[in-house]
């Protein structure tokens, strides 16, 4: 059993789709039903997130699967309008979503962060000359990417992949491969990016990146795995800063 709620989804029944498709198919649904119209605004992330009593990375999560649908625009510093009405039902339109196996960019960051510390601090412990060798030649191609304005983010992947293989433990590397597999071929994670205009954050990636190889350098897996999960806590942080499209002067608490 679950609890509905006016969105029509019921927020703790999240299988077989993701939580971000049900709450999705809630708003398409309010959309198919003519609450909402061609040019109107959805209500705010944050007014979404305390009804359905879910986190506002969810909710936004949920509004990139509806922008890749067609059905919504967001417009910077205004907000979520609505572009295209759904021809079909949500009994129609559920196994489209069941099919997708494309995770929420959010709900991948928070899975690297729990297991990438934890590799990270195993690593400190294994982690050779060689390697860290390749750490540093990578950071420092980083470095000169961010000087000349290069959007690369391959020596990033890279320098996550080769701390993943200093734990000398394959299936843990595979884990990690894949992740990052996951995050290059996701719909969501493209189009969460195609709103960030900005790539001043890169400067406090690289610092993170900084921190994370002086710990496997003094072989400190305490520090590693902190350093680690500090700099992916930032990442998130800082994607969903960046890829807030609310009118910052609206606060729905005022209209209630």
């Amino acid at each position: 059993m679950g609890i509905q709620t006016n969105l029509g989804v019921r927020v703790d029944m999240i299988h077989p789709q993701r939580l971000y498709q049900k709450i999705g198919l809630g708003l398409q649904n309010r959309i198919a039903s003519g609450e909402f119209g061609l040019g109107d605004r959805l209500p705010p992330e944050r007014e979404i997130a305390e009804e359905l009593d879910v986190s506002r990375s969810v909710v936004r999560e949920a509004i990139i699967m509806l922008e890749l649908q067609g059905f919504v625009e967001v417009r910077k510093g205004s907000g979520v309008y609505v572009i295209k009405l759904p021809d079909t039902c949500q009994e129609e339109q559920a196994p489209e979503l069941n099919r997708s196996s494309d995770v929420g960019p959010f709900e991948l960051l928070q899975a690297r962060q729990v297991l990438e510390s934890q590799i990270a601090s195993f690593s400190a412990s294994n982690v050779t000359k060689n390697e860290i060798s390749r750490l540093r030649y990578y950071l420092d191609q980083e470095r000169v990417n961010l000087e000349n304005g290069t959007e690369d983010y391959e020596y990033d992947r890279l320098f996550h992949l080769t701390i993943a293989e200093a734990s000398q433990n394959s299936v843990l590397s595979d884990i990690i491969h894949d992740l990052w597999e996951r995050r290059n071929e996701s719909p969501m994670w493209q189009q969460l990016h195609s709103r960030i205009k900005s790539n001043t954050y890169r400067c406090q990636w690289l610092e993170d990146h900084e921190r994370i190889l002086q710990a496997l350098q003094k072989r400190d897996p305490d520090g590693a795995r902190q350093a680690m999960w500090q700099h992916i806590e930032n990442v998130k942080q800082t994607l969903f800063q960046l890829s807030d499209m609310d009118d910052p002067l609206f606060d729905g608490y005022l209209f209630r």
